[in-house]
């Protein structure tokens, strides 16, 4: 009985053996695209122009490709990406600088912060290096203050602002105090009646600044002295946190 099985199934294999000699395979022409492209025209990227028509992009693969143009087509750097605009930052840095001049309107449109922290950053860092670890109070008076004047803004005018467009302008105009907190490195401020005095200057710049720059925006010109009021008061907080 074992010998007939093992006669059947050499039997079968040999007879699948023979069907499988006669068999006849389809041919093609099918080649690979990519492959038989670049035999065709010479190179990969002479075939890319032949299809598309136009060459094939350079792809720039390093890390500074990621800050600038130099990755893919069409793509946008990637500050672009994260809403940093280095033209409008110095747009609204000159602005600040020299408050008589006409505002353009137009660079107040976006909620830029990148400004605000920066100085924010270096007045901190200004305050710690005179033996003043003022972070906190810096950030908590910002925070409060910028909520405290957005809402006295909606309440002025019809068209209202966003906070983050508020709390860009706040910011950008804080500069006057930077330059403040830069004195007192070499100058002890408390001490002196001429350091007291000079916190004045800056709070009237930032004041006046920032209160164009609302006024303007929303156009509020006939109440100025009502905007530049609680204004005032949030940059007298941080020339008192600067001097004191």
């Amino acid at each position: 009985m074992a010998h007939s099985v093992l006669f059947d199934q050499n039997q079968f294999y040999n007879n699948a053996g023979n069907q499988a000699d006669g068999l006849e395979f389809y041919q093609t022409q099918y080649t690979d695209p990519s492959s038989s492209g670049v035999g065709a025209h010479g190179s990969a990227d002479e075939f890319y122009a032949s299809s598309y028509g136009t060459a094939m992009p350079i792809v720039e693969r390093s890390w500074l490709a990621a800050f600038g143009t130099g990755g893919f087509p069409n793509e946008p750097p990637l500050m672009e990406e994260l809403g940093i605009n280095f033209q409008h930052i110095k747009s609204k840095t000159l602005a600040v600088l020299n408050p008589f001049k006409p505002i353009d309107t137009e660079i107040y449109d976006d909620s830029d912060m990148a400004g605000p922290l920066l100085f924010i950053l270096v007045l901190g860092t200004f305050l710690l290096l005179s033996g003043k670890s003022q972070f906190g109070y810096i950030y908590g008076v910002g925070l409060m203050g910028t909520l405290g004047i957005w809402t006295i803004l909606n309440l002025m005018s019809q068209g209202g602002i966003a906070v983050m467009r508020t709390a860009s302008i706040l910011g950008y105009c804080l500069l006057p105090i930077v330059f403040l907190g830069s004195i007192g490195l070499t100058v002890d401020l408390k001490s002196t009646q001429i350091g007291v005095l000079a916190a004045v200057v800056p709070i009237a710049w930032c004041t006046y600044s920032s209160a164009t720059m609302f006024v303007t925006v929303l156009s509020m010109s006939e109440q100025r002295l009502l905007v530049a009021y609680p204004v005032c008061l949030f940059y007298t907080s941080f020339a008192l946190l600067t001097v004191f």
